[in-house]
């Protein structure tokens, strides 16, 4: 079995990036939660409420020998809009902001390179407003966030939301691959 490693980061609602980042091949878990704040243990109702500094993120645990940390964060760009400060669709709040949490110095390196060459590439009509910062903490969700969008499929922020996001960014992914 091979080392696993982690990835921390934050596009707007966790439903939206976990159920988009459970897809992707070398992914083994991936767990929403809380980061990037000053409080201890926050609540969901705590982070909705935009008082706790922290954004709604998730830690990816993959396998590295068959996907990069730097191929992860290549993918955090076609997973969310990174031009959009504080904000992610209908979703308002710095809770919600675009986010890299790194967890050592050659994770910082990958993802600004990542970053640079999204910001290059011609794809974004807006600069990039990501944050990139290192990990101080990392609390895990309630119970009732993990596989949210699996368990509520029918439920109509999924329907309206989270299942347009996934099949957005399938159809990037499988085209990513074929390339």
């Amino acid at each position: 079995m091979s080392k696993q490693e982690q990835a921390v980061l934050g596009g707007g609602c966790f439903w939206c990036t976990e159920a988009i980042y459970k897809r992707v091949k070398g992914v083994s878990e991936v767990e929403s939660g809380y980061a990037g704040g000053h409080v201890e243990n926050p609540t969901y109702q705590m982070v909705c409420n935009g008082n706790t500094g922290h954004a709604e993120v998730i830690r990816i645990t993959f396998d590295p020998d068959v996907i990069s940390y730097k191929a992860l964060v290549d993918l955090f760009w076609i997973a969310h809009d990174p031009t959009t400060l504080n904000r992610q669709g209908f979703d308002k709040g710095t809770q919600y902001r675009s986010i890299i949490l790194t967890q050592n110095e050659a994770q910082r390196k990958a993802a600004e390179q990542s970053m640079k060459e999204a910001s290059e590439s011609g794809e974004f009509r807006n600069p990039i407003v990501t944050e990139i910062k290192p990990l101080e903490a990392f609390y895990p969700a309630e119970d009732y966030h993990d596989d949210y969008f699996a368990n509520n499929p029918n439920q109509p922020y999924c329907r309206t939301v989270v299942g347009p996001k996934v099949k957005h960014f399938m159809e990037q992914y499988a085209a990513e691959k074929s390339e």
